[in-house]
């Protein structure tokens, strides 16, 4: 059985160039969010994207993931962490792929070296459970600067 189980439903309407409302079920946060194929590939416009909720999840996994690597291996507190995704989708022979993402991690972390903070930053983006879900499959790079 699963530690917990999160759930997202959508309703879509038309074709590919059709829209769609995405709710969160589980907490509730989003509620009828628009979404449509020309928010994944074109202007947001007010709508979200697959790839924008991607982000959203790696950004905030990451964040966790890093706080948890300072504390337990580094013996220090994040007083802040400013975590930024940025994810890619292309196509790749002729099919849409999400190709790249991109972490950025700026952090105020009293008692730790910028050696130690890279090192730290770089093992929580080996081991945070949305990298996991996507290695092997995506590009993933990190960009780690103690402030």
């Amino acid at each position: 059985m699963a530690m917990a189980t999160r759930i997202a439903a959508v309703s879509w309407s038309g074709d590919l160039t059709g829209n769609g409302d995405l709710t969160l079920e589980s907490s509730g946060v989003l509620k009828n969010t628009p979404v449509t194929f020309a928010s994944r590939t074109e202007a947001a416009d007010g709508r979200t994207s697959p790839e924008e909720l991607l982000a959203a999840a790696h950004a905030t996994c990451y964040a966790m993931a890093f706080s948890n690597f300072l504390k337990k291996e580094g013996g220090v507190t994040a007083e802040r962490l400013d975590v930024r995704a940025e994810c890619d989708i292309d196509r790749v022979d002729g099919a849409l792929k999400v190709t790249n993402m991109r972490l950025q991690v700026r952090g105020t972390v009293p008692g730790i070296d910028e050696a130690g903070f890279e090192k730290l930053a770089t093992e929580a983006k080996e081991k945070c459970p949305i990298s996991g879900a996507l290695m092997g499959n995506v590009e993933i790079s990190l960009d780690a600067q103690l402030a």
